[in-house]
C-alpha cells in the first residue's frame, strides 16, 4: 500500500496540475507564453496544498473527518532553475484555515508551531506576532 507522502511525487503531482489544465483549457489557450508559465506554477501550488491535504487525511487515525485536530503541514520542494543549483519551493497548508480575527491569528498547537518554524526558515515574522 502506498503512503500518504506519495501523492506528492512526481507523478501524482504531475497528473493533478494536468488536469487543472485541461480542465482550465479555454483560458490555458488564450494566455500568452509568460501566463501560462505564471498559472502552471499557480496550479502547481493548489495541487501541492490538496495533494498534502488529502495525504495528511489519509494518514491521520481519525481518517480525516471535520472533527479533527488542527493541521499544519509543510512541504519542500526542490524546483529546478535554468541556470545553477535548484531552488527550494516551501508550501504551507492549514486545516482548519488560519483566521484572523482582530488583529490576532487563531491557530492550533501545531499551526504555531509550524508558523514558527516558517518564520525561523524565512527570517519573516510570523501573521501572530505582535
Amino acid at each position: 500500500m502506498s503512503s500518504p507522502d506519495d501523492l506528492l511525487a512526481d507523478a501524482p503531482l504531475g497528473a493533478a496540475v494536468a488536469a487543472l489544465a485541461e480542465r482550465n483549457r479555454h483560458h490555458l489557450d488564450q494566455m500568452t507564453d509568460a501566463e501560462r508559465q505564471d498559472a502552471l506554477a499557480h496550479w502547481h501550488d493548489l495541487a501541492v496544498a490538496v495533494l498534502t491535504a488529502a495525504g495528511a487525511a489519509l494518514g491521520s487515525e481519525d481518517g480525516g473527518d471535520g472533527d479533527a485536530q488542527g493541521r499544519a503541514v509543510i512541504v519542500l520542494e526542490d524546483v529546478p532553475r535554468d541556470a545553477g543549483e535548484p531552488e527550494v519551493a516551501v508550501h504551507a497548508s492549514f486545516f482548519p484555515q488560519l483566521e484572523d480575527v482582530g488583529g490576532e491569528v487563531l491557530v492550533t498547537p501545531a499551526q504555531a508551531a509550524a508558523l514558527e518554524l516558517l518564520e525561523a526558515m524565512t527570517g519573516e515574522s510570523a501573521p501572530d506576532d505582535d
